[in-house]
Formats: structure tokens, C-alpha cells, sequence
């Protein structure tokens, strides 16, 4: 039987909340958090939800209390069916039309039109179906590298999820060679099967995906694949953060990196990162409240490392 805690709160309020998840070096891996809008009528209004696998104790209801400056909010404990709540979360959601891309659950029917790659991602317990504005953002992005001239013959996605940005990159450019890999086991039977039935190769060579499990770029196959002419990056801020010297030292020369998952107010620091790594800003997107970055490596110059602590301080977005 799993459980979920609500919180109802102001936009503002629980986007904070998020990035204190962000910054818990402590929390507890079996506690989902995510947050979103009420409403589509009702954009200030908000919901943190937590989701796990048993009854919420005080410590857990302590800790998503703590995620929330000044007095503890009200939390809202609710018993689910024992059923797959990320698949009942995106069970008759209408498909996403995204650049040249069209994705949808297995209830509806491909659109099979030219020019448009029908993707069918199934509702999975891996998150990234384009549902998503992340993921829909990081599809539109990657249609305009394409019309921009941007030339792909290595790639790596890493937090891949269900393998979608992946497999739109092959779209895009067929005869790379990519690789993903995403921190969480369960994304690697998750990837095989969607690989499957949207007609993609797995393992190594021209035209197919390799796939593997860890943190970041932590992982022998990551390393000796690099450098890369795109890498994508569909995580969160703080990673987003760290991994920059990382993730500007694994592109080529005037190569790509797409970040994704972060939100809007928290872009100057993700920006400020990726500049003292020696990437500039090519071109950016806002979907809702998250912004999509394509960011290139600069020709020549050194890359540095970044520390969150000193980013969040005296920096300033217009």
C-alpha cells in the first residue's frame, strides 16, 4: 500500500520548498517529492505531493515540514490504492506535439503524418513521457539545434528516465552514436522496452543507444565515450550545478550541452556555473515555470570547478 502527503500553498512558497529538497543532503530516497499548479485556471495556487511505499511516520512528516520556512504548514496524509501511482498520474493525458516529435501513451493512436516521429512511451515508474515541460521544452530545443545546423556523432542524455530524449536525438541525427544513463536501476528495463517498441537499437555503434546506471558522468562507458557533440542533461538545479566542470570537460570544442529541470528562478546560478566552465548561452526557452538552456563549450580556455554555496550568493537575473 503506498501513501502520499499533500501541502496546498502559494507558487512561490512551494518552489522554495523544492529547492530545500534540493539542498537535504539527508533525505530519504524512498520519499518522491514534486510539485505543480492545482489548476491550469489557478497558476499561483500550488501542491507539493510526497509519495512512498509505507504509512508516514513523524520523522518523514517532520522532514517534509522542514522543507517549508516559518510555520509548519499543514499536511495532508492520504492512503492510495496499491497500484502504480505514476502510471495512474499519467493515465489520459493527451499527447504532446513537440518540434517534429509526437509523443503518446499507449490509448492513443500515432499521429503518422509525414515528417513527424510518433514516439509511444507508456506510463512507466521512469518519469519523462514529454508530459512534462522539461522534456516537451528539451523536444522543441532539440528541433531548433537541428534547423540551426547543429552536426551530432556523439551524444550522451544523462538522467535519461524513459530513454525519450535519447532516442528524439537519434531521430535527429541517425548516425550518432549515444549513450545514456540514468542514476536510478529501474530506468535501464524501462529504456529496453521503450527502445523496442519505438523501433531504436540498443548498445554500442552508429544509429544506436548504450545504456547504463549511475550517478552523473561516474561510469567507465561515460568516460571513454567522451568527448561528446551534445550531451543533455534533464536533471535538477543543484546537480545541474556541480556537474558543470564535468559536463563542460565531456563536450568537444564548440559542442552542445541542453540542461533541463530547472526552474526559471533558478537559472542565474545554473548560467553562472556553465559561463566559469567556459560554456555561453546559445539559446534559452521558458516553458510554464522551468527553463531550458542550450548552452556551447567555447573553442579555448580552461574549464573550472563551481561550488553552490558561493553561485547563490550576490547574483542577480533580469
Amino acid at each position: 500500500m503506498s501513501w502520499k502527503v499533500i501541502v496546498f500553498a502559494p507558487r512561490d512558497v512551494v518552489q522554495a520548498a523544492l529547492i530545500a529538497h534540493e539542498d537535504a543532503w539527508d533525505w530519504h530516497p524512498e520519499i518522491v517529492i514534486a510539485g505543480s499548479e492545482i489548476a491550469e485556471d489557478k497558476p499561483e495556487d500550488w501542491q507539493l505531493e510526497a509519495w512512498m511505499d509505507r504509512k508516514p511516520t513523524k520523522a518523514d512528516q517532520n522532514a517534509i515540514a522542514d522543507l517549508f520556512e516559518g510555520t509548519p504548514p499543514k499536511l495532508n496524509v492520504e492512503e492510495l490504492p496499491d497500484e502504480d501511482w505514476v502510471t495512474l498520474s499519467q493515465q489520459g493525458v493527451e499527447p504532446i506535439r513537440e518540434g517534429v516529435f509526437y509523443v503518446h501513451t499507449p490509448e492513443y493512436l500515432p499521429l503518422a503524418q509525414p515528417g513527424v516521429r510518433d514516439f509511444v512511451i507508456p506510463a512507466s515508474q521512469a518519469f519523462g513521457t514529454g508530459q512534462h515541460a522539461t522534456t516537451a521544452g528539451c523536444l522543441a530545443m532539440l528541433s531548433h539545434m537541428k534547423r540551426q545546423g547543429v552536426t551530432v556523432r556523439n551524444l550522451a542524455d544523462i538522467g535519461t528516465g524513459t530513454g525519450l530524449l535519447g532516442f528524439a536525438s537519434l531521430h535527429l541525427w541517425p548516425s550518432a552514436r549515444a549513450i545514456a544513463s540514468d542514476i536510478d536501476a529501474v530506468c535501464a528495463p524501462v529504456v529496453a522496452e521503450n527502445a523496442a517498441n519505438n523501433g531504436i537499437q540498443l548498445g554500442d555503434g552508429l544509429g544506436r543507444m548504450a545504456m547504463v546506471i549511475a550517478p552523473g558522468m561516474d561510469h567507465a562507458l561515460l568516460q571513454a565515450a567522451a568527448p561528446y557533440d551534445l550531451l543533455i542533461a534533464n536533471i535538477l538545479a543543484g546537480p545541474l550545478v556541480e556537474l558543470a566542470p564535468e559536463f563542460a570537460r565531456a563536450v568537444v570544442p564548440g559542442g552542445s550541452v541542453l540542461l533541463a529541470g530547472l526552474l526559471e528562478t533558478q537559472e542565474a546560478a545554473v548560467r553562472a556555473a556553465y559561463r566559469k566552465a567556459g560554456l555561453r548561452l546559445a539559446a534559452r526557452m521558458v516553458r510554464g515555470d522551468w527553463s531550458i538552456l542550450w548552452l556551447r563549450r567555447r573553442a579555448v580556455g580552461s574549464v573550472r570547478s563551481s561550488r553552490i554555496s558561493t553561485l547563490n550568493e550576490g547574483l542577480k537575473w533580469h
